[in-house]
């Protein structure tokens, strides 16, 4: 009977476009359970959807530090594939849910602690992924033009704290350390001809900056050999045909690999043999080129007198182990350069301690939590995506995730495991941010900046020009 009321109660006949606009700024409902999600984002959006659909009566409330959402779709996801921001729609559709709020431009951890939370909600899920970068620890890391290639990612996909990084494209020859799908990203953004980029919501600063690049060669290299790279093969299928570019893959990587490829799983096997045919006969032609070198680790980042990065230098490893999926590399006493003038860092990322109050896993970079996703020692929080897992798998990897911890909180609350009544839910937590002069922005206010960002994008022939600028954020959130 519930359900035929809410379903009822939902049709538009009955509150059309102003439901939805109070349904942004509606106080929670006294006695429903309520769940705050932290971080929008995949898992974050991903989770609500679980959670909204597994129970009628549960209200989800997404805070994130930006005031736009969205997380990695809008800051990771390459502009040269805009099919995979598809999922913006669902999650947009998850927004609009009368029951799901999302409070944007606030920082958990600053403006608001974890405990405030867990005292005003049924329970807490941490979905706010990786933040931070793995380093090397080697001598000129901290060269001039070493970047973090999670950092370069957010430099031309607009990541406000990314808007101002300092790139210098005055160099033919890149290296890009690891053998990930965003290593993949940048170097392919880094060969993708300008015109081609230019229909793409890639940030304008970045544009520029690109347009007067002098990039030609890219060379993406891995610890480890041809049977171990961690990029997919659709990533690879494209650099196979990057315009006016040259695939670079060196046959003595790949002596025999066509018949041990027989015996691999189909997935490491249609990747190992797409990679065998890209050597025997390489693809593309043109100024540019990519190539992938192996069994490489580096020691050591060479600058000239400027401390600007002219070459990297290297380990030569070898591999130890049965198991062809997962040898470990080990370094021998050979050494090689190879000259360049910008580094791009690929080799891992780790999320950070939002809050002291959470446990945290210095050496893993993770919030440590069980196989059921809740956090160690601490009822009533959870972990849902890369912030518990560690960054690894793709978009539907983490919707899966993130299903299993909403229908992991369902069951709890099911059981009666979480507290459900005497919860303020979002009702104290906006007196406190309103006390503290935080700037909340709806999903309503989100709206208005998306439609300056598509407006402005249309008069270059863009989907979007993306504001990097927070204050410009907020201010047309108000507007």
């Amino acid at each position: 009977m519930i359900r035929v009321l809410r379903l009822i109660c939902a049709c538009p006949c009955h509150f059309g476009k102003r439901s939805r606009l109070l349904s942004q700024q509606s106080a929670a409902l006294p006695g429903n359970p309520k769940i705050c999600v932290v971080g929008s984002g995949p898992a974050g959006f991903y989770t609500a959807q679980q959670l909204l659909k597994g129970n009628s009566l549960v209200e989800v409330d997404i805070y994130e530090k930006l005031p736009v959402p969205f997380g990695l779709v809008r800051f990771g996801v390459a502009p040269d594939h805009p099919e995979v921001k598809n999922v913006i729609n669902t999650f947009t559709q998850t927004a609009n849910n009368e029951r799901c709020r999302f409070l944007g431009n606030v920082k958990v951890g600053e403006d608001i602690s974890i405990q405030e939370l867990k005292e005003a909600y049924s329970t807490v899920v941490l979905a706010y992924g990786v933040d931070a970068d793995r380093v090397l620890g080697i001598p000129g890391e901290d060269s001039q033009n070493v970047l973090s290639a999670r950092r370069f990612v957010g430099w031309y996909n607009g990541l406000p704290k990314d808007s101002d990084l300092e790139v210098d494209l005055d160099t033919d020859n890149v290296v890009v350390l690891g053998h990930g799908n965003v290593a993949l990203d940048v170097a392919r953004v880094l060969l993708t001809p300008i015109d081609s980029l230019a229909k793409t919501d890639i940030s304008q600063h970045a544009l520029e900056v690109l347009s007067r690049s002098k990039v030609k060669r890219v060379t993406l290299v891995g610890r480890r050999g041809p049977l171990q790279v961690a990029f997919t093969i659709k990533e690879l299928r494209e650099m196979t045909k990057l315009p006016g570019c040259l695939s670079v893959l060196h046959k003595h990587n790949f002596h025999g690999l066509d018949t041990v490829s027989q015996g691999l799983p189909r997935p490491r096997k249609r990747l190992t043999d797409l990679m065998y045919k890209t050597c025997m006969a390489p693809t593309g032609s043109g100024p540019r080129q990519w190539e992938l070198q192996f069994l490489l680790s580096p020691t050591e980042f060479i600058s000239d007198t400027n401390n600007r990065v002219s070459a990297v230098k290297f380990a030569q490893n070898r591999l130890e182990g049965s198991d062809l999926e997962t040898q470990r590399a080990v370094r021998t006493e050979e050494t090689k350069e190879i000259s360049c003038g910008l580094v791009l860092r690929s080799i891992g990322y780790r999320s950070i301690q939002i809050d002291d109050m959470l446990p945290f896993d210095t050496d893993r970079g993770v919030v440590p939590c069980d196989s059921t996703s809740r956090v160690v020692d601490s009822p009533g929080v959870y972990c849902s995506g890369w912030v518990g897992r560690g960054p690894t798998g793709v978009i539907l990897t983490t919707m899966s995730d993130g299903f299993e911890t909403g229908k992991v909180i369902l069951r709890d609350l099911e059981e009666g495991v979480l507290r459900q009544d005497n919860i303020g839910g979002v009702d104290v937590i906006r007196k406190k941010l309103e006390t503290k002069g935080v700037q909340v922005v709806t999903f309503t206010d989100w709206n208005k900046i998306n439609k300056i960002e598509m407006s402005r994008g249309k008069s270059v022939g863009k989907p979007r020009e993306k504001m990097v600028n927070i204050q410009d954020m907020l201010k047309a959130a108000s507007s």
